[in-house]
């Protein structure tokens, strides 16, 4: 069996979301990913494993060997693929590491409304100077 191109399933209609994956898609490496808005997919299931309401709750990667990751584990995979992150991705591996960007993923959920409105004002505000 060969291994495809990971997914990436992201939330396009958060400012925030459409701000940090437009940077990694812009990225040399961006070309050996998937990308996937699930915004707009808002009936039933968004692959036979990801629903709807999970995949715009947290940040999801499906790998090239099928297996779906989400938060922390999904930006380590983000990461090992997108030239200039492959470090942190690596880093992201050591023991205890990615647990602690776990817990660090969930935080910034718990904060993400906030984030969003700051990213919606920062693109507002960019919009307005390009006119």
């Amino acid at each position: 069996m060969t291994a495809s191109k990971p997914t990436v399933y992201y939330d396009g209609s958060c400012p925030l979301c459409h701000l940090e994956i437009g940077y990694y898609r812009a990225r040399p490496g961006a070309e050996d990913f998937d990308w996937t808005d699930v915004s707009a997919d808002r009936d039933g299931m968004v692959a036979p494993d990801l629903c709807h309401a999970d995949a715009m709750a947290r940040f999801h990667v499906r790998d090239g060997d099928g297996k779906l990751l989400s938060g922390a584990a999904a930006f380590a995979r983000l990461w090992l693929g997108i030239r200039g992150f492959g470090w942190l991705g690596r880093v992201a591996g050591w023991p205890g590491v990615r647990q602690s960007l776990e817990v660090a993923y969930r935080c910034s959920l718990v904060i993400r409304p906030w984030l969003q409105r700051r990213a919606a004002v920062s693109k507002d505000t960019e919009a307005r100077d390009l006119h």
